[in-house]
């Protein structure tokens, strides 16, 4: 504490901060690491791990992959020689996104819908459309807004006394902004076995590669490609002394070139927390590549913006002096459980071992307007939401509104489980995480329930709409 102290006046008299991020020592590439220049004097550190019946990729064959995404318009699909899987079920992607003028969002589903206990067996099902209306907790009823509760009709007046005057005629609501979305998506089953199926793992702010450890090493001996990157001034990455360099924009860039390096055909994106946005940016620029998604407590689908009272906000040299008290506040914030265990995780995980220039950086930086609902709602890949229930960080509401929103979400809650719940609950969420790799959705059923549907059968039935009377930016 006192060191802190000490170090945070040096830092206050000198104008620099100081910088915790430095190589680690296990940083070798005969381990799996990597380092990747994606820009000039901007390097991260990459843990890749390749199995043995797939065969490394070269310099080459990088130089053709980012070839074949400038010449496909950074959204075609690269050809996999080695390609063992090119089964799976076909799901048609069709919804209505509306913006209302009145900040009403609405979304209406006219394709398939997947079950939402989808993972509670090995093959899914497909439920029928419905109409579901959903009101989110920080909704204001507004005038043009629809009603869910109906009021009965006023009762007459008794003869002699004078009727009423008719209530105003609503206007008819405007639209401000469609998007239709109409397309077909395959979704297979992607085992260890698969050469063509790359993991991808993304961590969020003071966190690093390490903190996917278990993750990183279950997966890899069941036959997985698996890709990890440190962000830039985490880990082992090199740490700029520049605030222009850890906006989202500028780590998104980032991400792009690693997943432009390593992609293969079908990849799976696995996020946590901050890590969860750019899992969203890159399954929204790369529908064709991004085969499935996994959240870990990611938050709700709302556009990113600074917050301007935080403590984030406070002179890098405080932030030093602060340090003690931020890694206990985390540990306190972040795991179930203070124990020893609790804390040997984040020391070996590196997590929140980041130097409070990069830290307030990165908080600052947090600015994306585009990543709101409807943007959110575009997506058509399946994707699957872990929370752990007791996150202090995220409550479990904003993963409720992610999964009404999204087309194809299943929430799962990990009870014992909190903000760091992949390194609290390793077995559950590598468990969980597998069975949605080798899930696919069954249509058989979906074609057998078509056979004498067409018989007097409304419109209105074969939607499955979903009103969120969200108020959104206009």
């Amino acid at each position: 504490m006192l060191t802190s102290i000490t170090e945070g006046i040096l830092c206050c008299l000198t104008g620099k901060a100081a910088s915790l991020v430095l190589p680690l020592e296990s940083s070798e590439p005969s381990d799996g690491f990597e380092f990747v220049e994606v820009k000039p004097g901007r390097v991260l550190r990459v843990r890749h791990i390749i199995p043995e019946h797939q065969p490394a990729v070269t310099a080459e064959q990088v130089a053709g992959k980012e070839k074949m995404h400038v010449d496909c318009g950074d959204n075609g699909s690269p050809e996999d020689s080695n390609n063992e899987s090119n089964t799976g079920s076909t799901v048609h992607c069709k919804r209505k996104i509306t913006v209302y003028r009145n900040g009403q969002l609405v979304i209406e589903n006219l394709g398939d819908v997947l079950h939402s206990e989808i993972l509670q067996c090995q093959d899914g099902d497909l439920e029928p459309c419905s109409t579901v209306e959903v009101e989110l907790a920080d909704y204001k009823e507004m005038a043009s807004s629809p009603d869910p509760n109906p009021v009965a009709p006023p009762v007459p007046p008794p003869p002699g006394e004078q009727k009423p005057a008719p209530p105003p005629r609503r206007r008819r609501r405007k639209p401000k902004r469609t998007v239709l979305i109409d397309a077909k998506r395959v979704i297979s089953s992607c085992k260890g076995t698969h050469s063509d199926v790359a993991l991808f793992f993304i961590h969020g702010v003071g966190g690093s590669l390490d903190i996917w450890n278990s993750q990183l090493d279950f997966f890899s001996r069941l036959g997985y490609e698996v890709i990890a990157a440190d962000l830039a001034g985490h880990g082992a990455s090199t740490a700029p002394q520049i605030a222009a360099a850890y906006t989202f924009y500028a780590l998104a860039e980032d991400l792009r070139a690693i997943f432009k390096r390593y992609s293969r055909k079908r990849n799976i994106l696995i996020g946590h927390s901050y890590g969860v946005s750019f899992c969203t940016f890159l399954a929204h620029e790369y529908p064709d590549l991004v085969h499935k998604v996994v959240m870990i407590n990611g938050g709700g689908p709302t556009a990113l913006e600074p917050s301007l009272c935080s403590i984030f906000q406070l002179p890098s040299c405080v932030l030093h002096c602060l340090s003690p008290c931020l890694a206990w506040s985390f540990l306190k914030a972040g795991f179930a459980r203070q124990g020893a265990k609790e804390k040997q995780l984040l020391k070996q995980g590196n997590a929140f071992n980041v130097s409070p220039f990069v830290l307030r950086a990165m908080m600052s930086g947090q600015y994306w307007p585009e990543g709101d609902e409807v943007y959110h709602a575009e997506l058509t890949v399946p994707i699957l939401l872990v929370h752990g229930m007791c996150d202090k960080f995220v409550p479990v509401d904003e993963d409720q509104r992610m999964a009404e929103i999204l087309l194809f979400a299943f929430l799962k809650v990990i009870e014992e489980g909190s903000h760091m719940v992949m390194m609290e609950c390793p077995d559950t969420v590598n468990t969980l995480l597998h069975e949605f790799f080798l899930w696919e959705p069954d249509m058989s059923r979906k074609d057998s329930s078509k056979t004498d549907t067409t018989k007097s059968v409304a419109i209105s039935d074969t939607l499955h709409t979903l009103k969120i009377t969200r108020s959104v930016d206009k």
